[in-house]
């Protein structure tokens, strides 16, 4: 079943950092009704992350960052702990999470796999998400890490379970980890 989509009215709102449009349109319905929407739509272009795990150790490697998004809705701090991501800007998702890996954590990743893509907010933002995992140790530490000049991210190592824990109590709540802490979880590969 598709729908038949008619756009009346696509306009620019903003073009700064990123572009949010007003969209109008008619949806036609399968019953052929007409609904006309007035939308905001957010495009930030498409990114990428990663959950690096070590199954020796039980643990994993996440960031913690300042995010003004979350300090306008009522984060206090505006710190978010989360894993490392970045846009893809013309890098494919792979290569995206290679760079950021190296950039963030500090840590150059062997063999990664993909997960999935996932729209993260469908309801006005554009952004498809590409998720992987992989391995690190201790041998694949090239540097400290900590983002690059614009950014100000801590490091932080912690054990698996503590990440779990830190899932239920609150302290991680952005979603894109949420959803890889929980795939590593049910994947048996931390056991």
């Amino acid at each position: 079943m598709s729908f038949n989509v008619t756009v009346i009215k696509d306009k620019i709102l903003s073009d700064n950092y990123f572009v949010l449009r007003n969209i109008t349109y008619d949806l036609t319905r399968k019953n052929g009704e007409v609904i006309r929407h007035k939308r905001e739509v957010y495009d930030r272009g498409n990114g990428a992350t990663i959950l690096l795990y070590n199954p020796e150790k039980k643990s994993v490697v996440m960031i913690r960052q300042f995010r003004v998004a979350t300090w306008v809705n009522g984060n206090k701090d505006g710190r978010l702990i989360e894993t490392c991501a970045g846009l893809l800007d013309d890098d494919e998702p792979e290569a995206c999470v290679r760079k950021e890996a190296i950039e963030e954590t500090g840590y150059q990743v062997g063999e990664v796999r993909k997960l999935f893509e996932l729209y993260m907010s469908p309801g006005g933002v554009t952004e498809i998400v590409h998720f992987f995992i992989a391995r690190y140790d201790d041998s694949s530490r090239a540097s400290t890490g900590g983002g690059v000049e614009d950014e100000d991210i801590e490091v932080l190592e912690l054990p698996f379970e503590t990440a779990l824990a830190m899932v239920k109590s609150g302290e991680i709540r952005d979603g894109k980890s949420v959803i890889l802490l929980q795939y590593l979880q049910a994947s048996g590969l931390m056991d």
